[in-house]
């Protein structure tokens, strides 16, 4: 681990005053660098009036850094911006000190943060592709000082000189064991579309609170922290609405600005839950500053995932960390949000419009459902189960042949009623 490090939040001076908070944006790269327990010495924000070629900040601004880097012997630089691979290396040579770019650092977070097979396999391929772009003339080696796919290099082991072809050929191993991977994902995805229960998708910016409301509504114990990337890989829990219907809740990896290309190519596999969902949550932290700013960056991955027809009508929001606003904001955003019929202020960690979110989940899922009148044999117990699992039962009344039941069932759900339990007779429901 390196001792002390320096972090540096780059800005045009053109985009200074717009968009987003400068203050905020020093903030974040603070908090991706401390989320690999990298002791931040300095940090702080420059502003520039045009991007150097060869070192994209300011010569002079470089110098300076130098100094500060040489008085806190600080090993390690980040710079929140993509650098060029020959940015980088002037970069290095001017300091005497590793750096790394906005992108490197979340590569770095995630290899660290990976846990399931499919979650490692796309980092590494991430790294790959990452490190093939750096490979330029005079480009020497990326050292290595311990285990993982990680940039953060120095003395200490065997230096590795990756060239062109060898990592090619590694990107072609790991894409093939991908597949394997992705295959098995695929028979996972359609065992659940056999069970007739909706897919509840959050998605959200890293850090929104996804994982603690994920936890609140399934009494699940995913990892959640207040830190970037908190959760990676996904994971998925049934819980019961208020209705008695029964839904598959997922979790999934944070989104980011400038989230690295490799990453979105990388990871599409794993946010391929997102394109199966019955319903997408955006989980917004509607106390951050540039709360704004990043549900425009939610929604451009989104539409990248190729869900941009939900993005345009408009996603499910919930409004979470209303415990951080005071009650005046408080106030505010519940008037504002009973004229919006899809937004929701929640607090995840004190439960507070928890029961409101859940009905209203429920009620969106119910859009799609009919009525049906259902007759089951007073003996079969097993679709009588089934139906109360899958199904919205309204009323019941039993006699000594069958059960009559008015249900409300999805075309999915009946269908699936249909084919298991062809014994149990139907009619539509007169309004």
């Amino acid at each position: 681990m390196f001792e002390k490090a320096l972090v540096l939040h780059t800005v045009l001076k053109n985009d200074a005053a717009a968009g987003r908070s400068v203050e905020a944006g020093l903030e974040e790269i603070k908090n991706l660098t401390a989320a690999i327990d990298l002791d931040i010495v300095a940090a702080e924000t420059v502003v520039l009036p045009r991007i150097n070629a060869s070192t994209y900040i300011g010569r002079g601004a470089a110098e300076r850094i130098k100094d500060l880097v040489r008085e806190n012997e600080i090993v390690l630089a980040v710079v929140n911006t993509q650098l060029s691979p020959i940015q980088q290396r002037n970069l290095e040579k001017l300091w005497n000190c590793k750096v790394i770019d906005r992108t490197a650092l979340i590569l770095e977070i995630f290899g660290e943060r990976a846990r399931t097979k499919e979650g490692v396999l796309q980092v590494e391929l991430a790294h790959l592709s990452y490190q093939r772009s750096r490979l330029v003339r005079g480009w020497t080696h990326l050292e290595r000082q311990r285990g993982g796919r990680g940039f953060l290099g120095g003395p200490g082991e065997t230096q590795i000189e990756l060239d062109r072809r060898v990592i090619t050929d590694n990107i072609v191993k790991l894409k093939r064991e991908l597949d394997e991977v992705k295959r098995t994902r695929q028979l996972h995805r359609a065992a659940r579309r056999r069970v007739p229960f909706p897919i509840v998708a959050f998605v959200g910016y890293t850090n929104a609170g996804k994982s603690t409301l994920f936890n609140k509504l399934t009494h699940a114990d995913v990892f959640a922290k207040d830190m970037l990337f908190a959760t990676l890989d996904p994971t998925m829990r049934q819980i019961k609405l208020p209705s008695g219907r029964q839904v598959i809740l997922s979790d999934t990896v944070g989104f980011i600005s400038d989230l690295p290309t490799e990453l979105v190519a990388a990871f599409r596999a794993t946010l391929e839950e997102v394109l199966e969902a019955d319903l997408i949550v955006h989980v917004r932290d509607i106390s951050h500053p540039d709360t704004e700013a990043q549900n425009q960056d939610v929604e451009n991955v989104l539409r990248t995932l190729g869900v941009a027809e939900q993005v345009d009508k408009g996603l499910f929001e919930v409004l979470n960390k209303t415990d951080l606003l005071d009650a005046e904001e408080r106030q505010a955003l519940t008037q504002a949000s009973t004229r919006q019929a899809k937004r929701f202020p929640v607090s995840a960690l004190t439960g507070d419009g928890i029961d409101d979110l859940l009905k209203a989940i429920d009620a969106a899922l119910a859009v799609d459902r009919t009525e049906y009148v259902l007759h089951v044999p007073a003996s079969d117990g097993a679709a009588l189960a089934y139906l109360y699992r899958a199904g919205e039962v309204v009323s019941r009344s039993d006699n000594e042949q069958e059960s009559v039941l008015r249900v409300r069932l999805g075309a999915v759900e009946f269908s699936k009623t249909q084919k298991a339990y062809p014994q149990v007779k139907y009619e539509k429901s007169e309004p």
